[in-house]
């Protein structure tokens, strides 16, 4: 997959893109990431890139110019990182990585002057409720999150859809050697080799942390289909008859 980054610090991206799991994607060819300059494309002599918004307001703008003319030397679909787009999830993730080439577009400042987004057909996502100086951090955040997702990216292909959240409830708690560490033993269960028990007590564990932490992810999972052994079954009943 080909991703395009249009932003107005890409060296913010070096280390995350050359590093860890995205580094070694990258040096596979499974990734290829194109990291462009909005600045270069500016026609003013001092590379300006904004301006103060129309109808007054706080702030400065990006404008169209140097990002329309950016996304020119681009193509495949347009993604504006954005407080005000639709929030990321699972299924917008595995639809994205199914994409021969993403554009990413990060704004700053106030914003992106929306006639860019308008003639390019930019989507809008978030990665949450909240307010960052930038889109490049949230960018960073839906490519981690769609490499993930692509064959050869992760050691083990099912890794990805597997693992946590994406399960519907949270991670279970996860323990290494050694096996006492300042007088704090690892659970029993998961040092006596039984795969069944083991297994449950994750489950158990799993949903304990679901239920506390994630009331909305509890409900969902409570509420949808799923294939569960007699005990797991038992397991579910006892942890969602238990009083918060």
């Amino acid at each position: 997959m080909k991703i395009n980054i249009l932003t107005l610090f890409p060296e913010m991206f070096t280390g995350v893109t050359q590093s860890s799991i995205l580094g070694r994607a990258c040096q596979k060819g499974v990734l290829d990431i194109n990291l462009i300059n909005i600045r270069d494309y500016s026609l003013d002599k001092h590379n300006k890139t904004d301006d103060t918004p129309f109808g007054g307001g706080p702030g400065m703008v990006m404008m169209a110019q140097p990002a329309f003319d950016a996304l020119k030397t681009t193509s495949g679909k347009v993604i504006y990182m954005s407080p005000r787009g639709s929030l990321l999830c699972r299924e917008k993730i595995e639809q994205l990585s199914s994409e021969e080439e993403l554009t990413i577009l990060c704004g700053h400042y106030e914003g992106m002057d929306q006639r860019v987004l308008d003639y390019w057909n930019a989507e809008e996502i978030s990665v949450g409720d909240y307010i960052l100086t930038g889109g490049e951090l949230p960018a960073m955040v839906l490519i981690d999150a769609v490499a993930r997702f692509l064959p050869g990216v992760l050691g083990n292909e099912a890794s990805a859809a597997d693992e946590s959240i994406y399960s519907g409830l949270l991670e279970c708690d996860q323990y290494t050697k050694p096996r006492n560490y300042q007088g704090m033993e690892v659970p029993e269960i998961l040092t006596n080799g039984n795969h069944k028990l083991i297994h449950l007590w994750q489950y158990e564990n799993a949903l304990n942390i679901t239920r506390e932490r994630r009331p909305d992810l509890w409900k969902a999972y409570i509420e949808s289909e799923k294939n569960l052994t007699k005990d797991e079954k038992k397991i579910l009943e006892k942890v969602a008859a238990k009083e918060l």
